[in-house]
């Protein structure tokens, strides 16, 4: 679920980067961290799809590697060119992750492993699919709707917080949290229930989508006004991302999560709080 229109009193008008890196920090490690060690506790090993996973952890990497790090090292005088580039190169990515999930490769995201070897015998009869117009359509005015609720929730808790000394980074976290309350409570729920599966589609989907929706609309307006957004993050944030990406890639690797592993990407969110209350 994509929250790219909030934004925290004294943020840059385009400082896109900054804002994808806290949702990534709290799908990730907050959501995922926080659900994985709730239902290890409860239940030890939770058994999930791998498929899903290595292919959401490679995505996000790809889409943040080629949207957030490699524009650092482009000319200002091409950055129109890239900008092109790169909405092209995210609108081809999501369009093959929706073809995957929705089409012959649907397994890849539900923890279907007895079947998945079986494909080629005839599917039983389900429910007639949606419209995948009418699912977009659906996807798109959400994204405008949580946005422009989460822009309204920001200016109410800057004069809510104001004169209590409370760094502005306070009311970003706390939008993106209140915004993702759902994500946050299915995700608990699905882990307590012991459905991992579950809980890798909320936390690594929100994550994928963030990057990988909000980049275009952002390039096509910075094309479209002239001016170039920023993209870029602090070397702590960058560090964090990269810390966050390879301990998801290690972590959900083997099907199976427990305590231990969401206890290592809770720790990570800790410090993502801690460093966010220092202002780095």
């Amino acid at each position: 679920m994509p929250k790219w229109l909030f934004k925290a009193e004294g943020s840059r008008p385009f400082d896109t980067g900054v804002r994808v890196y806290k949702i990534i920090m709290l799908d990730i490690n907050g959501i995922l961290g926080l659900a994985a060690l709730m239902g290890g506790i409860k239940h030890g090993e939770q058994s999930y799809n791998d498929d899903s996973a290595r292919s959401y952890s490679v995505m996000i990497l790809t889409a943040m590697g080629v949207s957030m790090v490699v524009p650092e090292f482009i000319p200002e005088a091409n950055w129109k060119i890239y900008s092109g580039f790169t909405i092209g190169a995210m609108v081809v990515l999501y369009a093959l992750f929706l073809r995957m999930q929705v089409g012959p490769h649907s397994y890849f995201f539900s923890y279907s492993y007895p079947e998945k070897r079986r494909r080629k015998e005839p599917a039983e009869t389900g429910p007639a699919p949606v419209s995948l117009a009418v699912s977009i359509g659906t996807l798109v005015f959400g994204v405008v709707v949580i946005g422009a609720l989460a822009e309204v929730m920001s200016k109410t808790l800057d004069l809510g917080l104001e004169g209590t000394g409370a760094p502005p980074v306070i009311t970003a976290i706390l939008v993106a949290a209140i915004s993702a309350a759902p994500e946050i409570l299915t995700a608990l729920r699905a882990a307590l229930a012991n459905r991992m599966q579950s809980v890798v589609n909320i936390a690594m989907g929100a994550s994928l989508s963030t990057v990988i929706l909000t980049v275009p609309v952002m390039e096509a307006m910075a094309l479209y006004t002239g001016q170039p957004f920023q993209m870029a993050m602090t070397p702590v944030q960058t560090v964090m991302i990269f810390l966050t990406l390879i301990v998801s890639a290690i972590n959900l690797n083997d099907g199976e999560t427990n305590a231990i592993e969401g206890m290592t990407h809770f720790v990570l969110f800790a410090t993502f709080i801690m460093l966010s209350l220092l202002g780095l």
